[in-house]
C-alpha cells in the first residue's frame, strides 16, 4: 500500500492537475482551471511586460546599441536570417507570426526555470499551435494556387490523393506531437528525479538535468517547430 501511494504521489509530481473547479459545465463535464492554464497566463504576462519594456527602451533607442537593445538586435537578426534561409522575399509577411510563434514557445520551454510545469507538455497546447500553422498553411495554399490547391492533391497521379491528404493533415499533428513528446519527456525524468532521489541529490544534479532538459532541449525543440511551420508555409507560396 506503501508502496502504490509513493508511486501516485511521484506520477502527480508531473502530471496535469486541476487547481479550481468552474461552476458550471461544458457538454456535461466539469470544467477545471488546470496548471497548464495558469503557467500559459504567467508566461503571457512575463512575454507582454517585457514587450512594454522592450518597446519603451526602443522609443528611445541608443545609436551605439548596449545591453537589452544590444540583445534584442541581435535576436532579431538572427529571427530574420532563419527565416530569410526559407522563405526568401517572402519573410516579411510572416516574420510576426514566426517571431511570436518562437517567443511563446521557448518562454514555454524555458519555464522549467521558474518551477512551473511547461505548458508544452500538455498535447492540448502544442496541438493549437499545429492547428494555427496548419490553418495559415491551407489559406496560403487556396490564396496562391485557388483551385489548384486542391487539384494538386491528386498528383503526380490521382490514385495518391488519399496519400497525399493524410499528408496534408499529418503535418499540423507531426509538429505538435514532437514538441509535446519532447516537452514532456523532460518532464517526467525531472519530476521521476525530484520524486525518487533523496533531498541532498536534488541540490546539484538537477541542474544539469534543467541545462539539458530545458534550455538545450527546449531552444531545440523551439528551433525546430519554427522551422517546419516555415518549411509548410513556404510549399504553399
Amino acid at each position: 500500500m506503501g508502496l502504490f501511494l509513493a508511486g501516485n504521489e511521484l506520477a502527480e509530481s508531473f502530471m496535469i492537475r486541476g487547481v479550481y473547479k468552474l461552476p458550471f459545465q461544458f457538454l456535461g463535464s466539469d470544467i477545471w482551471i488546470t496548471t497548464t492554464a495558469i503557467s500559459s497566463w504567467i508566461i503571457t504576462l512575463i512575454i507582454l511586460i517585457f514587450g512594454i519594456v522592450v518597446g519603451k527602451k526602443f522609443a528611445n533607442a541608443d545609436e551605439v546599441p548596449t545591453g537589452l537593445q544590444n540583445f534584442i538586435e541581435m535576436a532579431v537578426e538572427a529571427l530574420n536570417g532563419m527565416a530569410d534561409s526559407i522563405l526568401g522575399s517572402n519573410r516579411n509577411r510572416f516574420i510576426n507570426y514566426i517571431g511570436t510563434l518562437f517567443i511563446f514557445i521557448l518562454t514555454c520551454n524555458l519555464s522549467g526555470f521558474l518551477g512551473m510545469r511547461a505548458p508544452t507538455a500538455d498535447y492540448g497546447v502544442t496541438f493549437c499551435l499545429g492547428v494555427f500553422t496548419f490553418a495559415i498553411v491551407q489559406f496560403q495554399g487556396i490564396k496562391n494556387h485557388g483551385v489548384g490547391h486542391f487539384t494538386g492533391l491528386f498528383q503526380p497521379l490521382p490514385f495518391l490523393f488519399p496519400i497525399n491528404l493524410i499528408g496534408e493533415f499529418a503535418n499540423p499533428i507531426s509538429i505538435s506531437l514532437r514538441l509535446f513528446a519532447n516537452l514532456l519527456a523532460g518532464v517526467i525524468m525531472l519530476g521521476l528525479w525530484y520524486g525518487m532521489i533523496p533531498l541532498l541529490g536534488r541540490i546539484a544534479v538537477p541542474s544539469f538535468l534543467h541545462a539539458y532538459l530545458d534550455l538545450f532541449s527546449g531552444c531545440i525543440q523551439t528551433y525546430v517547430f519554427c522551422m517546419l511551420t516555415m518549411v509548410y508555409v513556404n510549399d504553399k507560396l
